[in-house]
């Protein structure tokens, strides 16, 4: 059998799976909903649940992808007792990252569209009503929106074509080390805005009583469900990168950091937004129309706004490109672990499966705007997030989470003796009984009121 790739370094290997776990969900979802639920009071619930909640799925991802040196594809056939139907999962981890991709490459080429936009001065002297409109026009034209779609997709392929080590990890580690530098500069020019304190107020003093107004049961699941997505876990988009990892550092350590830049990644963006917001006088609390239409706005207003516009929408690329490039090296390693593939014909096959099948997402906004998959207003994308994000990903953690704390699975004994293996922070072995009874409950519930909160609400 041929040699496993590897990372060539420590640093490619936190930053690529931190580029997995750091993508717009991080940069637009959850400023919105911090802003939606009182600011700092909801940040510190959310680190409460990202500790409790994401932590250990990460752990036991990296786990089984590092004791099975394989892929979402194999590491269940590899690792499960004799006579088990462990393996039958990868059928589900492996439809996750392509329906993941049939929408991601979409808003990607938004992102990119949108920095050049900014850059060629498209929004300069536009009314408000104007600056939305252009968004409008993008939706429309299922040209342009193919463009934009193709131009990401083939990008991300092109990295990954190069290789493990002189593709997916040299051009990440330059790319995460632009987006966290970016994010910096943005973070004090906003913070340093005519009437900025009263958007850090907001932000980062807590004040539970603007949560109760909300909700705080509510604010809680939002919190945990946050915590819970933010680091794309249940779809082996992780344990790729535990297979490509050696045995000297202990994955506990190695997942507090990534969970640490994918945290820092998502409060810096809240630290660029919302004291631009407040300085502007604008609605901090809108979905998508934030990046599309608020932020655009706020930069028109700002002097040398073209330029501060361009740099929040490259570094809103990377956040997208990061997560493509880690979920396609996923992909590809399914072809190369399932049927010996080299990496070439690999790239070559997926890239012209994604993208035809990334053409629902394009036409859902345009020639099939007519299919509402969940009543007026909604598109062909809503249903593939909802497909992924309320179904793949809690019962794919599940799994992992069942898997290795059962006997019935790999077992409590193998998962430790992996995840501890090297140096570094060990696995805390006191909380098998709270991974055991209470962990399964806390993603059950997260399943179940993902379906409440669409059919019921």
């Amino acid at each position: 059998m041929k040699e496993r790739e590897k990372f060539s370094s420590r640093l490619g290997f936190i930053l690529i799976s931190a580029g997995c776990a750091i993508g717009i969900g991080n940069v637009w979802r959850f400023p919105y909903i911090t802003g939606q639920y009182g600011g700092a009071a909801f940040v510190l619930i959310y680190l409460l649940f990202l500790v409790i909640l994401g932590l250990p799925i990460m752990v036991m991802e990296f786990a089984v992808g590092r004791a099975s040196q394989r892929s979402a594809a194999k590491s269940f056939h590899v690792l499960e007792p004799k006579g088990t139907k462990w393996h039958l999962y990868s059928y589900g981890a492996m439809l996750g990252n392509y329906l993941l991709m049939m929408f991601y490459t979409t808003v990607g080429g938004w992102m990119l569209a949108y920095f050049l936009k900014m850059a060629n001065g498209t929004f300069t002297g536009m009314n408000p009503d104007a600056v939305g409109g252009v968004f409008n026009d993008l939706l429309a034209s299922p040209g342009e929106m193919t463009f934009w779609m193709v131009l990401v997709t083939v990008l991300g392929f092109g990295i990954c074509s190069m290789g493990l080590q002189k593709g997916v990890e040299r051009i990440t580690k330059v790319m995460m080390v632009c987006l966290l530098t970016i994010m910096i500069v943005l973070a004090v020019k906003s913070m340093t805005l005519p009437n900025s304190m009263e958007g850090l107020k907001f932000y980062l003093l807590p004040d539970f009583g603007r949560l109760k107004e909300q909700g705080l049961a509510q604010g809680i699941y939002a919190a945990m469900g946050q915590a819970f997505f933010t680091l794309s876990l249940g779809i082996g988009a992780l344990a790729i990168f535990g297979s490509y990892i050696g045995k000297d550092r202990s994955l506990t350590g190695e997942a507090i950091q990534i969970a640490v830049l994918d945290t820092f990644v998502a409060l810096m963006a809240g630290l660029i937004i919302f004291p631009a917001c407040f300085s502007f006088g604008v609605d901090q609390s809108q979905g998508v129309g934030l990046v599309f239409v608020t932020l655009p706005n706020v930069f028109n207003q700002m002097a040398g706004g073209r330029f501060w516009g361009a740099l929040f929408f490259i570094f809103m690329t990377f956040a997208a490109l990061s997560t493509i490039i880690a979920v396609f090296e996923n992909i590809l390693s399914f072809a190369m672990d399932l049927w010996g593939w080299s990496r070439k014909k690999a790239v070559l096959v997926n890239s012209i499966s994604i993208l035809l099948l990334s053409m629902p997402c394009v036409l859902g906004f345009n020639i099939w705007s007519g299919i509402q998959p969940f009543g007026p207003g909604s598109t062909i994308q809503d249903l593939e997030d909802f497909i992924i994000s309320n179904n793949l990903l809690p019962l794919g953690s599940l799994v992992y989470l069942l898997f290795c704390i059962t006997r019935y699975g790999w077992g409590w004994q193998n998962f430790i003796r992996e995840a501890d293996s090297g140096d570094g922070v060990k696995f805390p072995k006191w909380a098998r009984p709270y991974l055991t009874f209470v962990l399964p409950l806390i993603v059950l519930l997260i399943f179940v009121m993902g379906y409440y909160d669409k059919f019921f609400k």
